[in-house]
């Protein structure tokens, strides 16, 4: 017998109308930070991960499907409500 186990998805979703957002842009949209500023320290300083690798650069362009975590929580982008696969 065989048994499979889907691990529910518990990313909160980012809904963007454009072909991308930046970083910096989705973490200020999301109100995980208080200020642009504020998400530069935490995106430069290696505390936010961008599809489960460390990322530096605040000006990364996230498209649908994307996924980045900061603080234990995990976000993906969508665009229009519905991730590309």
């Amino acid at each position: 017998m065989k048994v499979t186990v889907k691990k529910k998805d518990t990313a909160v979703q980012v809904s963007i109308s454009t072909e991308f957002i930046k970083l910096e842009s989705a973490m200020k949209l999301m109100n995980i930070v208080p200020s642009g500023g504020s998400a530069k320290l935490e995106i430069q300083e290696g505390f936010v991960t961008v599809n489960g690798e460390k990322c530096t650069m605040r000006g990364k362009k996230l498209y649908a499907g994307d996924r980045f975590s900061y603080e234990g929580d995990e976000f993906v982008i969508v665009n229009n409500g519905t991730a590309e696969d």
